[in-house]
Parts: C-alpha cells; sequence; structure tokens
C-alpha cells in the first residue's frame, strides 16, 4: 500500500481527535490491560504501592464514614476502586473500555467485593445517583479538550450530593518544561503494542501554545495506516482552579499529588481538592 508520508506526519490542529476507539480493539486493549496491572511499568497505572499509599491518604482526608458513596472515573480495571472498597467505602466505578470493565467485574467478583462497574464514556455520564466523593485519577483530565473538559466538570458537578467532594490530578508545567518536540520510529517484525501484524511505528513528540504537547503514533502496515493522538494539557494550581471555579466549584486543597506530598513547584504533577 503506497503511503503519502507528508500528509501522515502533518501536524494536526489542536485537540483533533484519533476518531479510532483504540481503548476498545481487540489488540489493543489487551495491551493496555497487561500495563495496567504490571506495578513496574508506570505508563498506564501507578505502582501498587503508590496506589495503597494514595488510597490510605484519601480515606484520612475524606473519611468513608462522612463520604461513603464513592465514584471512581476512569476506573480502568479496578486498581483504586477495589482498594476504595476494603477501605470502607460504596464504590462505583466508570470506564470506557470494555475490556477494563470486564476485567474489574471479575476481579471483584473473586474476591467477593461489593463494587458496581459501568461501561461508559464519562462525558457521556448519566448514572441517576448522586455520590459523596468523585476520584479521577492519574491525569485522565489533561487528555481532554477545553470544551470536554468543561463538559466533564459539569458532569461530575451534577452527580456530586452538596457538599460533595472531588479529588483530581493533572501534570504540571515543570512536567511540560520537561518535553521534548522529537520524531523518532521502530520496525516491529514481530507485532507490538500496537498491532500483531508486522509494522513500522512513526512517533512524533509536538509542542501547542504554551502549556498543550501531543504524542503522535503512526503505525504503518503492510495494508493500513493507523494514526492515533495522545494529547496533554499542563497546569498550573491557578489555571486548574479557575476551571474548577467557573464550573462551580469551591477549592478546598492543593497537593503534588493524590497521596498527599505538600505542593512544589518543582512536582510533575499537581493534585486538587474540590467542594460542590
Amino acid at each position: 500500500m503506497p503511503y503519502d508520508i507528508n500528509t501522515i506526519l502533518k501536524k494536526p490542529e489542536l485537540y483533533k481527535e484519533t476518531g479510532i476507539p483504540f481503548w476498545d480493539d481487540e489488540h489493543i486493549s489487551k495491551q493496555m490491560l497487561k500495563a495496567h496491572l504490571n506495578s513496574e511499568y508506570e505508563g498506564a497505572s501507578r505502582s501498587f504501592a503508590f496506589i495503597d499509599q494514595s488510597v490510605k491518604w484519601i480515606k484520612a482526608l475524606v473519611p468513608s464514614a462522612e463520604y461513603p458513596q464513592l465514584l471512581d472515573v476512569g476506573c480502568g480495571p479496578g486498581l483504586y476502586a477495589e482498594r476504595f472498597a476494603k477501605a470502607g467505602y460504596h464504590v462505583t466505578g466508570v470506564d470506557f473500555s470494555k475490556r477494563s470493565i470486564q476485567h474489574a467485574v471479575s476481579s471483584a467478583e473473586e474476591q467477593g467485593l461489593d463494587i458496581t462497574y459501568h461501561y461508559q464514556d464519562y462525558l457521556q455520564l448519566a448514572l441517576g445517583e448522586r455520590f459523596n466523593l468523585v476520584a479521577m485519577i492519574y491525569c485522565d483530565y489533561g487528555a481532554l479538550s477545553q470544551s470536554n473538559r468543561q463538559r466533564l466538570l459539569q458532569r461530575i458537578y451534577e452527580h456530586l450530593k452538596p457538599g460533595g467532594r472531588f479529588l483530581l490530578d493533572v501534570f504540571s508545567m515543570k512536567k511540560f518544561a520537561a518535553f521534548a518536540e522529537r520524531q523518532t520510529w521502530e520496525r516491529c517484525p514481530d507485532g507490538g503494542f500496537w498491532t500483531e501484524q508486522p509494522h513500522t511505528v512513526i512517533n512524533g513528540n509536538y509542542r501547542y501554545c504554551d502549556n498543550v504537547t501531543l504524542e503522535q503514533i503512526v503505525v504503518l502496515t503492510q495494508s493500513e495506516v493507523s494514526v492515533y493522538y495522545l494529547w496533554t494539557t499542563y497546569f498550573t494550581p491557578e489555571s486548574l482552579i479557575e476551571e474548577a471555579l467557573a464550573a462551580g466549584f469551591k477549592r478546598c486543597g492543593v497537593f503534588s499529588d493524590v497521596a498527599g506530598t505538600t505542593y512544589s513547584q518543582e512536582s510533575q504533577t499537581i493534585a486538587v481538592l474540590l467542594e460542590k
């Protein structure tokens, strides 16, 4: 199949969507689940040790006795949800990866955990109930465009009870400063993360504006071209809180991460606790 390499590698407009639901691709979703469940690899989920520390801190900050109903947005295979349930919360998890939800349901059943999972796009969140605490962890918020972030905040706000809390984290401007623009390629004759077929991957890292980056992945096989866009918006505490206030939230606290580390400008992440 002939390729127009200039067209393929063209830098797209800001926040252009992939158009391919790769999180539900039969092969890619298997690789994503493996990444989630590998505690030594933090590309999809944080280490299990960090997750344990995080849940312990969250329970101390927002106790399950006072905030019993918890919604885990972007729950993946249930790594946080299971620990929240064991910490005494009544947990509901939402994710748009069918394979992750299937794993989460199976894992909860095996452990006898009463967790409700929904296979749903959280931008279309419509659960018909309200929660005391919503958690959105591992910087998913920054993967969204500005309009979709506004949309998500509205959905979260609607699903919180009065006085309910919302905990989320994002990547910081310190992380943005370390992002280098570059193009690389890799030949994968035996298949790889993106496809089991022999293929070539061309990676392009680009900066946009003063706080947005794109990781563009072009996968070339003998018969087709697939292009994936991984966007990241980076924040200061002020810019993140500004978006939250515009959606009606109140600021409760700012931290370096969702394990409660004291905020520092040197941190790669920022976590905020908000209140309805």
